[in-house]
């Protein structure tokens, strides 16, 4: 009798002990990440990061405070985000997760990532381009 009042003792306790477990047991380790007390730098992201912050906060993922600043809380936040969905949680904004989360790349961003050269036959780099001019000057 007496090992079964301990038995039974142990099992009440039990969920006790799961609510007095760290964040980093927690479904949610993100927030055991301080929340940034530094102002970011703006820069041409800003707005698009704040805009996954939002839709991160909405989807009860604690990205930090929405201040455009993809900071150590964000990725993490971004992270469980990934493992609840199922996809590579890679911390990235890549294109399958921002479609999870139904957030757009701005148009600067796309124009930006189409504008910079390709390692193609036709182009060469600009160090070969150099090299072709000096080769006949004296000298080079």
């Amino acid at each position: 009798m007496r090992l079964r009042s301990f038995a039974f003792a142990v099992l009440l306790a039990a969920p006790l002990g799961a609510t007095a477990a760290g964040a980093f047991t927690a479904i949610h380790p993100e927030e055991a990440y301080p929340d940034p007390t530094n102002k970011p730098s703006p820069d041409p992201y800003t707005g698009f990061v704040g805009k996954v912050q939002e839709k991160l906060r909405e989807l009860g993922f604690d990205a930090g405070p929405v201040n455009g600043d993809f900071a150590a809380k964000t990725q993490a936040a971004l992270t469980q985000f990934q493992l609840s969905r199922a996809i590579p949680a890679s911390g990235q904004l890549d294109d399958e997760t921002l479609a999870e989360l139904g957030v757009a790349r701005e148009a600067q961003q796309s124009t930006a990532d189409a504008s910079s050269p390709s390692a193609g036959p036709s182009s060469g780099s600009s160090t070969d381009q150099r090299e072709a001019e000096t080769e006949g000057k004296p000298g080079g």
